[in-house]
């Protein structure tokens, strides 16, 4: 194997930790929510886990189905919908949530090395497939720190945290 090829594969098993790290979180975060904290918002202006969801779930579906053959924006998203309230139940969302991180998966495995450097499409502009990851890392990172924010807002004294706890640093140590 190249080189190249290596660096490329290191990227792809990378990319695919760095999903299944932020994915954790935000499951974990979930599990401390309240059923009706998937609906409650802080402001008129904020998002609701469920909104967070169902946009997340949308952005998946567009963007990973058919990643290296067609664009990442597909004609059937209704993505101002995302944004809506529809009360899907919690079992609902979370089987959103698992539907759009099971297409996600499923495209990432499906890549290899000699792909990394292909040519997508988002809303017609052209990316690498690295490009193209990287911003959905970016996007994804961002919005599951609005739900570990929103579940541990909810959660309030009752939270149980996700890393290390506050004044713990000193206490924590790898192996």
């Amino acid at each position: 194997m190249s080189d190249q090829s290596q660096v490329a594969q290191v990227f792809l098993e990378e990319s695919i930790r760095a999903f299944a790290s932020m994915k954790k979180l935000a499951d974990q975060a979930f599990a401390q929510a309240a059923d009706e904290h998937f609906y409650q918002t802080l402001d008129e202006e904020s998002n609701s886990l469920e909104v967070l969801i169902k946009h997340m779930h949308g952005n998946m579906l567009s963007r990973w189905i058919d990643f290296l053959t067609s664009d990442g924006e597909k004609e059937t998203r209704e993505r101002d919908n995302e944004f809506e309230s529809s009360h899907f139940t919690r079992e609902e969302l979370i089987s959103l949530w698992e539907a759009g991180w099971k297409v996600l998966f499923d495209a990432l495995n499906a890549l290899t090395p000699d792909d990394v450097l292909s040519i997508v499409h988002i809303r017609d502009q052209e990316l690498t497939v690295i490009q193209a990851i990287q911003r959905q890392v970016s996007h994804y990172g961002y919005h599951v720190g609005q739900i570990v924010f929103l579940s541990k807002h909810w959660a309030n004294t009752g939270w149980k945290t996700l890393s290390i706890a506050r004044g713990q640093s000193k206490t924590f140590k790898p192996s």
